[in-house]
């Protein structure tokens, strides 16, 4: 078995969409970044690649790289996944978390644990996704940003 965490922020600002764990989320505000910015995918992701001692996105998909400009996260996810399953293992589990004041999340959760069951090539019953606000401190609070936390547990085939 092996473990791994991360830890993604990512400002919210005009002009972008809104798109956490591979869900398009109406809302006057998205996140900034290079790729789709979607923050939750990238802590799983990273997750991933540190459970395999594997280093970080930005290894793998540099932001000075056009080729993930603006690209779909669950792209990203899937070659992290790739990689995973070329090495012998699966998901154990995962469990994360999105920290963001609003919009609510709860309506999406369902969408994003199957959008990264499949992605991962496990039961949706190994994903979890959870959300808590900010309670108006810090900068998630103030709507300023997302930040989004996982741990995965990866299993040898």
């Amino acid at each position: 078995m092996r473990i791994g965490q991360s830890t993604d922020i990512h400002r919210l600002t005009e002009g972008r969409k809104l798109i956490l764990g591979g869900v398009e989320i109406p809302f006057e505000k998205g996140l900034l970044g290079h790729s789709d910015a979607d923050a939750l995918t990238h802590a799983v992701a990273e997750a991933i690649l540190g459970a395999l001692a594997l280093g970080d996105l930005g290894k793998w998909f540099p932001d000075m790289d056009p080729k993930w400009e603006g690209a779909d996260s669950m792209r990203i996810l899937a070659a992290v996944a790739d990689m995973m399953h070329a090495r012998g293992y699966r998901i154990g589990n995962v469990d994360s978390l999105i920290l963001i004041e609003r919009p609510k999340m709860a309506p999406h959760i369902e969408q994003m644990r199957r959008n990264f069951a499949e992605t991962l090539g496990c039961d949706i019953d190994r994903v979890s996704v959870k959300a808590t606000r900010g309670e108006g401190m810090g900068f998630v609070g103030h709507g300023e940003g997302v930040l989004a936390q996982a741990v995965v547990l990866l299993e040898e085939d």
